[in-house]
């Protein structure tokens, strides 16, 4: 699973031109999903992304995680996260997960952030979406499970 922080000032998903998800201060993370991934697996993601300490406190360093901010989240599904681009020109898919399985991930993601975000926000899973964003910092984080866990 990889989750694609990105620190926002504000941020919004449209789908058809009509905003579906909208968040003030916080984060806007894309979720790839891959075929092996588990809700075991997204438990962890979610509990290093609430407590990543990575918005500035008075003193100017990053000390403050999210509830510190009453922060936001955006949370876009992103298959591509998983592209493949080892071979020619033309990115490989083969390892995100299946649709089916992937949103069901995605569902439980977006439930288990609500569970300690007041505000959180999504954009529709496998839809043509339009994100916008005003990044602050900017600030950009990847979260790989093979790499933390």
């Amino acid at each position: 699973m990889k989750f694609l922080i990105q620190c926002v000032e504000k941020a919004d998903v449209r789908v058809d031109s009509n905003i579906i998800g909208s968040i003030g201060k916080g984060f806007l993370v894309f979720v790839g999903i891959n075929q092996n991934d588990t809700t075991e697996i997204a438990d962890k993601m979610v509990h290093k992304l609430l407590n990543l300490r990575i918005f500035q406190d008075n003193n100017g360093k990053t000390n403050l995680n999210l509830m510190s901010v009453n922060g936001g989240l955006l949370i876009i599904s992103q298959f591509t996260l998983y592209a493949d681009c080892r071979h020619g020109n033309r990115p490989s898919f083969i390892n995100a997960g299946n649709p089916d399985m992937a949103n069901n991930l995605y569902e439980y993601i977006i439930a288990k952030c609500k569970e300690t975000v007041q505000n959180v926000q999504h954009g529709e899973f496998g839809a043509d979406m339009k994100v916008s964003l005003i990044n602050d910092g900017p600030f950009t984080i990847m979260l790989d499970s093979d790499e933390l866990f």
